[in-house]
């Protein structure tokens, strides 16, 4: 049975590189950015991260093919933790390259349900993480590492393919600008990430990967044809708040681990 979710992990794998790969262009096809009409472009929106943050999905396709050969090395005390892993890991693959087919197929409607639904199994993902503990240094980098960046990036996105899903709808904003839009969203995203930092007991993937798209927003609105100043400054605190929440976090729950280990 392990042999099969393996396997069907591993195949899972490889359709979301190919997802990606189409995705990019590079196989003839539209790069996102420029797909739907260009709903999901840098100006598209206030909440739209700059070009380059998308760089990150190479690091996260990666660690998500590390984490695929990872599952058929010999090793101990870690098969029980993929075990629970598989049905979220392998829906969070498979629903990664159908957002970028409903994109390229020009589905932008489709592409919200779907990157909630993958939003969520990643927030599956990452209570069944914080709830076992890694096996070691290298399961920590492979495992919760890759799928904390992946959640931390998918918080930004969903944000954002939501703000270019309602604005190609013709959403008016209630009559606020989309100033007021951005700043609200960035915070927004910033509270998200204190959550992570808070629940996850200071791991640090989750909030790296949702400050690096926060800051590319920011990038964003300020260079470019849609310029937001009180955006960038929201987006910016919110990056600010995050990491330091997090880093606080991480250091008392690393004061108790060591008081806990001298009491013992």
């Amino acid at each position: 049975m392990r042999w099969f979710r393996k396997i069907v992990i591993a195949a899972s794998a490889v359709v979301a590189v190919v997802g990606s790969f189409i995705g990019s262009g590079a196989a003839g096809g539209t790069p996102i950015q420029d797909a739907a009409g260009g709903a999901l472009s840098a100006s598209s929106t206030a909440i739209a991260p700059a070009g380059p943050a998308f760089g990150i999905w190479s690091v996260i396709y990666v660690g998500l093919i590390a984490f695929a050969v990872w599952q058929f090395l010999p090793r101990r005390g870690d098969e029980v933790r993929h075990d629970r892993l598989a049905v979220p890991a392998t829906l969070s693959l498979l629903l990664n390259a159908a957002w970028i087919l409903s994109v390229q197929f020009g589905l932008l409607w489709l592409s919200e349900p779907i990157i909630v639904a993958l939003l969520a199994v990643l927030a599956w993902t990452f209570v069944i993480l914080r709830r076992t503990r890694p096996s070691g240094t290298v399961e920590a980098i492979v495992t919760d590492g890759t799928f904390g960046l992946y959640l931390g990036w998918v918080c930004v996105a969903t944000a954002a393919n939501t703000a270019a899903v309602l604005t190609a709808a013709g959403f008016q904003g209630f009559g606020l600008s989309q100033d007021v839009w951005g700043v609200v969203v960035a915070l927004v995203a910033g509270a998200v990430g204190v959550l992570l930092a808070v629940s996850g007991h200071g791991r640090l993937a989750p909030s790296v990967s949702l400050g690096w798209g926060l800051a590319w927003v920011a990038v964003a609105r300020l260079d470019g044809p849609l310029v937001s100043v009180p955006t960038a400054v929201a987006a910016l605190v919110a990056v600010v708040v995050a990491v330091v929440v997090t880093l606080a976090v991480r250091t008392r729950a690393g004061w108790s681990a060591a008081r806990s280990a001298r009491a013992a």
